[in-house]
C-alpha cells in the first residue's frame, strides 16, 4: 500500500509539473518590434528588440536575478541551443550593455535575423528565448543614381567612425 501511495504522489507531482511548464514558457519570450517579418528595407537598418518575462542585465557581471540576460543578433544564423556559448563575430552581434536597439548594415538580398537571449556569460537560453524574422535589403542605388559621397544606404549622412 505504501508503494501505491508513493506512486500516486509521484504521478500527481509529475502532472502538476507538466502543467506549469508550458505556462512558464509562454510567459517568457523575446521578439522584434522593428522591422516586421518580411519587411523590405534599405541598409543600414534599425533593429529594435523586445522581451517579456525576463530582465536585462549587463554581460560579464554575475546577476543576483537568474531571470535576466541580454540580446544577441544573429545574422543569417538560427537559434543557438540552450547552454551553448554565443560566438562573437560579424554574424553574432552582442548587446551586453543592455541595448534594446541597433543599427546594422547588410548587403542587398534576403537575410534572416535571429534575436537570441543569453545570460551574463553569453550562454544561450535556447530556442524558447529566440525569435527569427526575414528581411529583404534592397539596393539603394538600384534606381540608377549612386548615393552622394558620405551618404549611407538610407540617404542619411554617414556618422564618423561608422
Amino acid at each position: 500500500m505504501k508503494s501505491v501511495l508513493s506512486i500516486a504522489v509521484f504521478l500527481v507531482s509529475l502532472a502538476a509539473f507538466a502543467h506549469d511548464t508550458p505556462k512558464s514558457n509562454s510567459q517568457r519570450k523575446v521578439f522584434f518590434t522593428e522591422p516586421a517579418d518580411g519587411a523590405v528595407v534599405t541598409s543600414p537598418l534599425k533593429v529594435k528588440f523586445g522581451m517579456k518575462g525576463m530582465k536585462l542585465c549587463q554581460a560579464n557581471i554575475a546577476p543576483k536575478n537568474k531571470k535576466c540576460g541580454h540580446h544577441h543578433l544573429l545574422i543569417d544564423k538560427g537559434a543557438i541551443a540552450s547552454g551553448m556559448p554565443i560566438p562573437q563575430d560579424e554574424q553574432h552581434l552582442h548587446y551586453g550593455k543592455m541595448q534594446e536597439e541597433a543599427e546594422i548594415k547588410l548587403p542587398p538580398g534576403k537575410h534572416t535575423l535571429t534575436l537570441q537571449f543569453a545570460d551574463y556569460a553569453h550562454l544561450s537560453y535556447g530556442e524558447n528565448l529566440s525569435a527569427t524574422i526575414t528581411v529583404e535589403v534592397k539596393d539603394s542605388t538600384a534606381a540608377g543614381a549612386a548615393p552622394a559621397a558620405g551618404a549611407t544606404g538610407s540617404g542619411a549622412p554617414a556618422a564618423p567612425g561608422k
